[in-house]
This record gives C-alpha cells, structure tokens and sequence, in this order.
C-alpha cells in the first residue's frame, strides 16, 4: 500500500539536500562551535553560513538572526523577551485568540505576572482587523504579536499594515512565521516587524532546531540563563547538525518559493473542487481568503474528525484533525471554535496540509479514499440526514 502523506503543517521530512549538508557535522566536523581550536572553528563557520542563509530567506542582517530549538521556543523567546524588557510600570499585550499554543501560553505566563493581555477576534474568515488592533492600543502597550499565517486554516494575516501600526505608535511587532516560512514571502523589510519566529521542521530541516529574527535595535531579556551564546540572547552549547540543516533548508526554500507556491495552491484547489464536487455537507473553513499554497481546513458535517482520521490512517492516507488531546480528553480546536464553529463542527473538520512529494495523482487518490471513508462514517452515524 502506497502511503500518501497530507500532513505538512505538523512536520515535514528532511529534505535530501538537508540531510547531504548536514551529515559532515555530525561525523568529522564535530567540534564545539565556541571553542577557539581548529575543531571548534569548522563548526563555527558551518553556524554562521547557516545564518547568513537563514537571513536571506527573510530579507535580514546575519547579525539579527537568533538560533533556537524550534518554533516555540523563538515565540517564548520573543513575546516574554521583549514584555519584560520593557521599563514601562504597567504593561499590556495585544494578540489573537487563534495564535498557536507557543504565543498563548506565553501570554497567559505573561498575566500571572500581572501583564494585561487583550486576545482580538479573527471573526468566522480566520483573518483579525487591523481596526480592531488600532482600537486595542494602549499607552502602556509594549507588545502586538499577531501570526503571519494561521497552522490550521491556512489564513493570513494583515502583517503588513499591523506592523505599520505598531511603529507608528512606536511598539514592537512580533509575528509568528512557523507556518509561512518557505511559503509565502517573508522579507522582514517589507513586513514591517521586529521579530520574526520560524522552524526547521516545518522547511524540510530536522526537528529541534528553529531562528528569531530580531530587527537590531529591539531589547529582549533572554528566557534561558548560561553562555553568552548567539550574542547573549540565547545560552547553550549550538546544535550545529541542526542549524547547519535549517540554513540548507532556508536555501532550498528561498530558491524554490514562487514555483512551490503555484504548484501546491494548484494542488489545493484540485483537492477542494474534487471533495466540493463528490461529498456533499462540506465546509472550507476559512475559505475564500488569502491563505498558505499548501493548507485547506475542511468541515465533513455529520462525522467525528478523529474516525476520519484513523480510517484514512487505515487506508494508507495521513491527515490531521482539528482536534487535539488534552488531559486524556479530546477537545475542540480552539481556532476553530474562536472562528465561530460549535465544539462538534470543530470536531468534524480535518485539515490537509500538502508538500514536495504530493502529486496530483495524490490528490486524486485522496479523494477516492475520503468519498468512501465518509460515506461509511456517515452510514454509522445517527445524526446523519443523508
């Protein structure tokens, strides 16, 4: 059985290339990238390559970029970074309720120590207002941290002009890029922020390691204590297999991005005609605006996502669910349910997230397999009407 993977927005593969790069440094070129030895100084350049590649996927200064161990760990680094950096006496937040849990979380962290946190409405399309961002500033504001684009509906978000907002009035602007990065275009320049968070994982690179873009001149207390490694901003001895891979990665993506873009938009539509058109009851959730090449959030009324889930698992097909398990208990995507959706409409959509290797052929065995998962699921459920 041939098996089909759809799950690009949890993780990718590594890509060959990656993997070519990235080997040497975990056999011959092994040293400690601070110490001052030969050994030390080839993992150094190997480091500062993969930062300069890095830099040029977003348009960047080598300087200012951080390396990290992921995603979530550049999202801690610069929301509690920069809030507690800040000299102000009272200080508050603006963000969204459909951020990923690395910017929530902080943020909740953030009001236990007495921070004012304001979580704005992306409203039903998964898009938050610029209005509604103008209207939540403060005097003591000292942090927006809005996602570029959103990891389950694919929605993106009005970076541009929310950027400009926030230098106008003179607060940084942090953007999570997990999910844009390698997708959409992500010159810093032109966006206009200050911090820029990415991960390997999610650009064909290895799990573990991850970048912060901090414009120069942005202060941020680091959140991790030891070494004065990556200028101070983040301690601990480099993984240089990983941040070697991750500037292969960023090279990769940089090279490929146009051409990638139009290929997978043309693969999702494919995808969202072909189930509009053979399965009835569906919903795209967030459907009709701008959104990531790759991703489509797909609403199957009348089915739990998990059995969808597991029964395309069964037939060699790997997707996601908008749910995710908490304290042994399913429950509902909290994007999902912030757009507006009831815990089971949440609970019945799946999300697509397509890659390098998939193919049209792909996509079309894809709809074979749900036309028959979901009319057996919905045979099996009584609130079906047909």
């Amino acid at each position: 059985m041939k098996r089909q993977y759809f799950d690009h927005n949890a993780t990718t593969p590594s890509a060959p290339e990656v993997v070519q790069a990235l080997l040497p440094y975990l056999e011959n070129t092994y040293g400690n990238a601070s110490s001052i030895h030969s050994f030390g100084q080839n993992a150094r350049s190997g480091v500062e390559q993969a930062r300069r590649q890095v830099a040029a996927l977003l348009n960047a200064k080598p300087a200012e970029i951080v390396f990290t161990s992921g995603g979530t760990e550049s999202d801690n680094l610069a929301v509690l970074g920069v809030v507690r950096a800040s000299g102000k006496p009272r200080k508050h937040v603006i963000t969204t309720t459909i951020e990923h849990p690395a910017v929530l979380a902080a943020c909740r962290h953030l009001e236990d120590e007495g921070v004012a946190v304001s979580y704005l409405s992306a409203w039903s399309k998964g898009v938050v207002s610029v209005d509604a961002v103008r209207a939540a500033i403060r005097p003591e504001t000292v942090l927006i941290s809005v996602m570029h684009a959103n990891n389950e509906l694919g929605t993106v978000q009005p970076i541009q002009q929310i950027a400009r907002l926030a230098r106008e009035a003179g607060i940084p602007c942090h953007t999570d890029g997990v999910q844009s990065a390698g997708k959409l275009a992500t010159d810093v320049q032109e966006l206009g922020v200050d911090l820029f968070a990415l991960s390997g994982h999610k650009i064909y690179a290895p799990k573990g390691v991850g970048a912060l873009y901090v414009r120069k001149g942005t202060v941020l207390e680091p959140v991790l204590f030891g070494g004065r490694h990556e200028r101070g901003r983040r301690p601990g001895t480099e993984n240089v297999p990983g941040i070697v891979g991750l500037g292969a990665a960023a090279d990769l993506a940089r090279a490929n991005l146009e051409p990638e873009r139009v290929r997978l938009a043309g693969l999702r539509d494919r995808l969202e005609r072909g189930i509009i058109e053979r399965i009835e009851h569906v919903t795209v959730n967030g459907g009709g605006m701008e959104r990531t090449p790759n991703t489509t959030n797909i609403r199957f009324d009348y089915i739990e996502g998990e059995a969808m889930v597991i029964a395309l698992d069964l037939k060699g097909v790997a997707v996601s669910s908008g749910a995710a398990c908490s304290s042994g208990a399913v429950q509902p995507s909290h994007v999902l349910t912030a757009i507006g959706l009831s815990a089971d409409q949440a609970r019945s959509s799946i999300r697509f997230s397509l890659g390098k290797q998939n193919t049209e052929d792909d996509v079309d065995a894809l709809i074979e397999a749900l036309s028959a998962v979901v009319a057996h699921l919905r045979k099996l459920s009584p609130a079906c009407v047909g």
